[in-house]
């Protein structure tokens, strides 16, 4: 079984805990407006011609076997930091084969891992990575499902769902909030998905990630149209604003 990765970053201190390899996959259901891997969206291998540099590959072939080569030449750096492998994206469930071979294969050989995930795919998948996988990183975009629709090209049914499965199987999870001006961070919305997870009595920690504009690079070399032209990012002080609401509803709140 082979997958399509676009990116390999070492060292990450952000993508769950410890010090973590984290292995980016091609492919995405969703078209979120912020999206800061527009490259991703694509589910093969692209191939980009710039005036200065040429042509260049977004993405290569891997098999499980690669992912644990690659795994083991940072392994010393996981067991004092209490780290792993971290698989994101686009939507790592949307290369389903691939990702539960590959998940099982490093837990078989002992690495903590990690999917972080939009939480759109079936709950099959979901099914079978439970015993390969430590952590879920789920992102929360939007409770509303109409906006959840607008923003990001899907329903929000399907993710609830997912994210339900998940905890009445007692797996770990911290939520992943997008922090997005004028479209998620109304009290509203901040209310709503805060009691939503306070009735499921089973998240303690949530990861505030403000909206930045690193992306807006990316959409101009892939020339594609950015949804995002003219939103500015939150200052520290409305952030701190909306991780002070989020921690009075008993949460743990990091930002980033």
């Amino acid at each position: 079984m082979r997958g399509i990765v676009f990116d390999i970053k070492r060292f990450a201190i952000h993508d769950g805990p410890g010090i973590r390899t984290t292995f980016f996959l091609k492919g995405c259901p969703l078209q979120c407006n912020w999206c800061h891997n527009p490259e991703s969206r694509s589910f093969g291998i692209q191939q980009l011609d710039f005036e200065f540099k040429g042509k260049t590959s977004i993405g290569w072939e891997m098999t499980a076997v690669d992912v644990l080569r690659e795994a083991e030449k940072d392994q010393p750096f996981f067991g004092e930091s209490g780290g792993g492998i971290t698989f994101s994206g686009g939507e790592p469930l949307s290369q389903p084969e691939f990702l539960v071979e590959s998940a099982k294969l490093l837990k078989t050989n002992d690495f903590h891992v990690i999917i972080d995930t939009t939480g759109y795919s079936s709950t099959a998948v979901f099914t079978e990575l439970l015993p390969w996988t430590d952590l879920f990183l789920f992102d929360l975009k939007h409770m509303d499902e109409q906006k959840h629709y607008e923003y990001t090209g899907v329903s929000n049914k399907r993710i609830l769902q997912n994210l339900e499965f998940l905890v009445s199987r007692g797996k770990e999870i911290f939520i992943r909030y997008p922090m997005i001006p004028g479209i998620n961070d109304s009290v509203e919305n901040l209310d709503q998905m805060t009691g939503y997870l306070k009735e499921l009595n089973h998240i303690k920690r949530i990861h505030l990630l403000p909206y930045h504009k690193i992306a807006a690079g990316k959409y101009e070399k892939l020339q594609m149209n950015n949804d995002m032209m003219g939103v500015e990012e939150p200052n520290p002080a409305r952030v701190n604003q909306v991780k002070d609401r989020i921690e009075k509803s008993g949460f743990e709140v990091i930002i980033g």
